[in-house]
């Protein structure tokens, strides 16, 4: 629908003071905190993308993955025997069967979800990128996050997007497929809200704001932006979209204030793993921190 893309206009200004008010949020306090960080918890891509993953450090991810929270803590809220787990645990196609066996000798069925399709730069030939993507499916993923070509999107090539994607749909087969813009690159916000149309209007399960990679990743102004692109899609096709904002998110109160931006940009129905996930690696971490304190009271020292 390239008359519907024609059409699009941002009011950047707009969104950034809308940005800056989210900024302002006042948190959720007590209990009513840490419910919101168990729901978050739950919305973790529990993420290792590092030149140097091993098989032993892909190991103990699956392991942090079904035990997220510890024990004792959780039974201190009454939530131990509520399942809580994260979203999922994403990895480089190579330590995708490292995760698959892992997981599944766990007893678990937490997804694995692979980058490719030339991550991170998105700079290979799609060929290739098919290849990579089967491979992944073919090894056990259940998710692929795929990187768009950044080049289609500055130079307004918007067919020549739609297909590359499409066909990375198709590759995918039945594994859940996540569109990364890596929105820190394409110039303009307005080009952020094509570029998810785009992506929508090919096949996407989800998008998602960037590789953790760039230079300027998940922002609120780009997440508002893309947020309206899935409101607006949902309207006008009634298909659901998730959103994964990505990169940067590092504590606990960064993931609150995606929730609740969430909560009021797309409603409580988004709020779930199947259409709300966070990218992050050293997230969980201090989640846990400030739940110990809600227990009991007290920061965690280095040992605990």
């Amino acid at each position: 629908e390239l008359d519907w893309i024609s059409k699009v206009h941002v009011n950047q200004p707009a969104v950034v003071r809308h940005a800056e008010w989210i900024k302002k949020w006042r948190t959720v306090e007590g209990n009513w905190r840490a419910a919101w960080l168990l729901k978050a918890v739950t919305c973790i891509d529990l993420t290792t993308l590092s030149g140097d993953d091993t098989p032993s450090n892909v190991h103990r991810l699956c392991f942090k993955a079904k035990h997220p929270i510890r024990e004792d803590l959780l039974k201190a809220l009454d939530m131990h025997d509520k399942g809580i787990t994260v979203g999922a645990v994403c990895v480089y196609p190579a330590r995708v069967t490292d995760a698959v066996n892992t997981l599944k000798a766990a007893g678990c069925n937490i997804p694995v979800a692979s980058v490719a399709a030339g991550f991170p730069s998105g700079q290979t030939p799609l060929e290739t990128k098919l290849a990579e993507i089967k491979l992944a499916v073919e090894y056990g993923a259940r998710e692929i996050d795929i990187v768009i070509s950044r080049s289609l999107v500055l130079t307004g090539q918007w067919e020549g997007l739609y297909k590359e994607i499409r066909q990375c749909r198709e590759a995918c087969g039945e594994a859940h497929m996540k569109t990364i813009l890596a929105t820190g690159e394409l110039g303009s916000l307005a080009n952020v809200y094509k570029a998810s149309m785009i992506a929508m209007m090919a096949g996407s399960d989800f998008i998602k704001t960037s590789t953790g990679k760039e230079v300027e990743n998940a922002t609120f102004p780009v997440g508002v932006v893309m947020m309206r692109a899935i409101k607006e899609f949902y309207w006008k096709t009634g298909n659901k979209v998730g959103f994964k904002p990505a990169g940067g998110i590092r504590t606990a109160k960064d993931a609150i204030t995606w929730l609740m931006l969430v909560k009021e940009e797309l409603g409580v129905e988004w709020l779930t793993p199947e259409l709300f996930r966070l990218g992050a690696s050293s997230l969980l971490e201090d989640i846990e921190k400030q739940i110990f304190y809600h227990v009991t009271g007290s920061y965690a020292l280095h040992q605990d």
